[in-house]
């Protein structure tokens, strides 16, 4: 319980230092100090805990010039690294601090350290010159004074303080003078007369002392030389002059002017002038004295920032025998100039910064400072440009640049960022410091298609492998992130589409049909299509990043088949499955072949009797499926004519006795596709009497079996049995017909009645509408037209297709005829009838079906 309590106790008082030190650590330690000197117990001072140091890489951040100290990764303690020197340092500025900064990461905190290099006394006292010759004329009288240059210290304070002793002598003794709150100067005072006849020179030693414990000392020999005569010194108007002057001169500057005047005549008045004594010794390549007019010019240049006081002495010297000299003293004060531009230093800096970085995310530390003094010393600091970076001052010099404002990589992925700084002299100075800070991407942008629904069309028995289509998807990300890959999601078609379940009997995916190349987005067909087993596939494609998460983007594609003439027509049976009655006119195809018809006619019938009708269907659709009828042979002028369009076989005028019994017609039905495909029908057509053509049909239409004479009681029964099955087949007909009829009435009044904005179909695949008079399959050229009748924007839910239907030909299209008989189509027995289509997709559409 102590334990704990006392671990309490110091971490208050470690804070409340902290608090009371504005933030900063201080230590001292001695010059001279050996490596690996404990300067401070860095880490525990911080507050941090057993290992944290080295954990959280506590460590000094190096400013310019060498620190002579470090940081243990181990203990986090404070150490001596090499030599320190308060006098290579500091020199004679007091106190000698050592101003660091020392950085802790996760979290990233800048701590200020101020080392403090303690003098020791480790400089004795040095005269400017080992020997010092004094010239004192004989007649000096007692009590004159004659100043020595004194000893200079690189120490400071007490061990800077000097004393002086002299050997002893009965003409001489040395007394003290303070010349200033700095110096002391030793006067050596003549004590008793000087006769150079009973001894001309004389050697003292002058010794220098230092105040440090255990003090050190320098000595110089003073030899005085004994002169004749010259009984009057030169004397200065004024003992001291002070001088100022700004640390900018130029070279050659006068400072100022001393003058010393001389009582005595001729050469003893004639005055020279010398500088001595500079303090400190760096003055005497800066400072000349003219000998003969005792002007100080400067000749050399000034910094404040080295030196910013000199201390020297002058002599006048006569030219007596033997030579006075008189002396004075010079202070020049040297004055700070802004001559110093601000120094900004990145200490840390953290790049990339990640695009989705939250505001107020450090950087990079900086540290600023100025040489100058005062006013010129202050700096202020910006960073340009303002936005989404800014600076916060943390200490006095110390700043982090944070951000701002989010960023986004897509917009901006790198800023050049200078960080501007400027003092406060006039005029100010100013420096700058390039920062390049990229941006990291994030996956925050899903693939975008460059359209939502994308209409392909494909001609059908296209090669397997053939390129529909290209589809593209734009990622702004970049890298992995960016990176798009394409497969086809979802889709399909066949019987089960329309359940809405996406599979049942017949369905097929469209993976089947199409593939997408996952690179570059391709679409390739799979095997040639077909138009008459698929007419539309709407499928989606999706795009997916490589991302972490993954996002991705669909578009929908409509793939339309269009149709080609790959099919020929085909003949169809009789209704019914067996020969038609001759009233109706319908050719009978023979069981020996398919392409084989016969019918009956009667001598005399007159001109435009329907005699048979050629059925034939084609599957494919449009101009591909409409169909034409020619009559090959016999040419010319024959018995009988074909309907270009209705397939009807007529007499072309009245037949005669010498047609003969049987005429045989070679039908050719052709399509209107490029290249056109046909079929070819015979008919043979009896010429047989009236009455037994009339027989012929009535046993046709009570058999079933032709105009060939029954065989037997087998016969009869047999078309007995025939004629049953076509009077069921023709009743459940018309119960069809009438069961479609009533359903079309009921669906077009529940559309011309119902609210506009009823949906009467739900989703489901795509479905195709015919609306005909009979029943053979017709397709149609396509046209689409967009219609909307739900609230909203238009979309294209529901797609028309119009065929182009030529003009119902004249009597001059017949074949052989130059009479007026009906027009008639491929699809009808008396009038042209052009189907409308409609496709309707899976969105919500209003359900229509029109016969044109």
């Amino acid at each position: 319980m102590a334990v704990c309590v006392r671990a309490v106790v110091r971490v208050l008082v470690l804070q409340a230092a902290w608090a009371l030190g504005g933030g900063q650590v201080r230590y001292s330690v001695p010059e001279e100090a050996k490596g690996g000197t404990v300067v401070g117990r860095l880490a525990q001072d911080l507050g941090l805990e057993a290992g944290e140091a080295e954990a959280r890489r506590l460590r000094l951040v190096a400013q310019g010039r060498r620190a002579s100290v470090e940081v243990s990764g181990a203990s986090g303690a404070l150490v001596v690294s090499s030599r320190l020197d308060r006098e290579e340092l500091c020199g004679k500025s007091a106190p000698c601090a050592l101003r660091l900064e020392v950085l802790l990461e996760r979290p990233l905190r800048v701590f200020h350290v101020e080392v403090e290099v303690t003098d020791i006394n480790d400089n004795a006292p040095l005269f400017p010159a080992a020997t010092k010759n004094l010239s004192i004329p004989e007649n000096s009288p007692p009590g004159s004074r004659f100043p020595l240059e004194g000893a200079s210290d690189a120490d400071i304070g007490a061990n800077a303080q000097l004393s002086y002793t002299l050997s002893p002598s009965e003409h001489f003794a040395l007394e003290l003078e303070k010349e200033n709150e700095r110096n002391i100067i030793p006067d050596l005072v003549l004590r008793k007369s000087l006769d150079r006849e009973s001894l001309a020179e004389h050697r003292l030693l002058l010794t220098a002392r230092d105040g440090g414990r255990p003090s050190l000392t320098g000595t110089v020999e003073l030899v005085v030389s004994v002169l004749d005569a010259n009984d009057n010194a030169p004397q200065f108007n004024q003992s001291v002059y002070k001088v100022q002057v700004l640390e900018s001169a130029a070279e050659g500057t006068l400072l100022a002017r001393v003058c010393a005047t001389d009582p005595d005549e001729g050469s003893n008045s004639e005055v020279t002038y010398s500088a001595s004594n500079f303090i400190p010794l760096s003055g005497r390549d800066l400072i000349s004295v003219n000998p003969h007019t005792g002007e100080i010019r400067l000749v050399g240049p000034l910094d404040f920032e080295e030196v910013s006081v000199f201390d020297f002495r002058i002599e006048a010297r006569d030219k007596g025998t033997p030579p006075l000299s008189g002396h004075c003293s010079v202070e020049l004060e040297v004055l700070d100039v802004n001559d110093n531009a601000p120094e900004v230093w990145v200490t840390s800096l953290s790049v990339p910064v990640a695009e989705d970085a939250s505001v107020g995310t450090v950087v990079a530390l900086l540290s600023v400072s100025d040489r100058d003094s005062g006013a010129n010393g202050r700096v202020r600091c910006a960073v340009w440009p303002p936005s989404p970076f800014g600076l916060v001052a943390t200490f006095a010099g110390s700043y982090s640049l944070v951000l701002r404002e989010a960023l986004d990589r897509e917009r901006v992925s790198e800023y050049e960022v200078e960080v501007r700084a400027e003092d406060g002299g006039a005029p100010p100075l100013r420096a700058s410091r390039g920062l390049r800070v990229p941006v990291s991407d994030v996956n925050d942008n899903a693939p975008a298609f460059a359209q939502a629904v994308y209409t392909v069309l494909a001609r059908e028995n296209n090669a397997a492998g053939a390129e529909l289509a290209r589809l593209w998807a734009r990622d702004p990300d970049e890298a992995g992130n960016g990176r798009v890959s394409y497969s086809v999601a979802e889709g399909g078609a066949g019987a089960g589409a329309g359940s809405g379940s996406g599979s049942g009997p017949g369905w097929r995916p469209a993976s089947s049909y199409v593939s997408v190349d996952a690179e570059s987005g391709r679409l390739w067909a799979l095997q040639p299509l077909d138009y008459e087993e698929l007419q539309v596939l709407q499928f989606e494609v999706r795009a997916v990043d490589a991302g972490e998460p993954p996002l991705c983007g669909n578009a929908t594609v409509q793939l339309f088949v269009v149709d080609e003439n790959d099919n020929a027509p085909a003949l169809l049976p009789p209704a019914g499955g067996g020969p038609g009655p001759w009233a109706a006119g319908e050719a009978s195809s023979s069981s020996s072949s398919a392409g084989s018809l016969w019918a009956w006619a009667a001598w005399g019938a007159p001109a435009g009797q329907v005699v048979a009708k050629i059925r034939a269907v084609d599957a494919d659709s449009g101009y591909n499926a409409w169909l034409r009828y020619e009559l090959w042979e016999p040419r010319g002028k024959g018995p009988f004519r074909v309907g270009l369009y209705s397939g009807e076989v007529s007499t072309a005028r009245a037949l005669e006795e010498a047609d003969g019994p049987r005429q045989r017609l070679l039908i050719v039905v052709r399509d209107h596709g490029e290249p056109s495909r046909s079929a070819t029908a015979t008919l043979s057509v009896s010429l047989v009497e009236g009455a037994e053509a009339a027989l012929a049909a009535a046993g046709a239409v009570s058999a079933g079996a032709g105009l060939r004479p029954a065989a037997g009681a087998e016969g009869g029964a047999a078309a007995a049995a025939a004629a049953s099955a076509t009077n069921v087949w023709l009743v459940v007909a018309i119960c069809a017909v009438s069961s479609l009829f009533l359903l079309a009435v009921v669906l077009y009044g529940a559309s011309r009645w119902a609210p506009r904005a009823a949906v009467l179909a739900g989703p489901g695949p795509a479905t195709l509408v015919c609306a005909s008079e009979v029943g053979s399959w017709s397709y149609s050229q396509r046209q689409s037209r967009s219609l909307c009748v739900a609230d909203g924007a238009g979309k294209s839910d529901l797609m028309v297709f119009s065929p182009n239907c030529p003009p119902p030909p004249g009597p001059a299209a017949e074949n052989g005829s130059a009479e007026k008989g009906p027009s008639l189509s491929p699809y009808s027995s008396g009038a042209v009838s052009c189907p409308l289509f409609f496709y309707f997709f899976p969105t919500s559409s209003v359900l229509f079906s029109a016969v044109a």
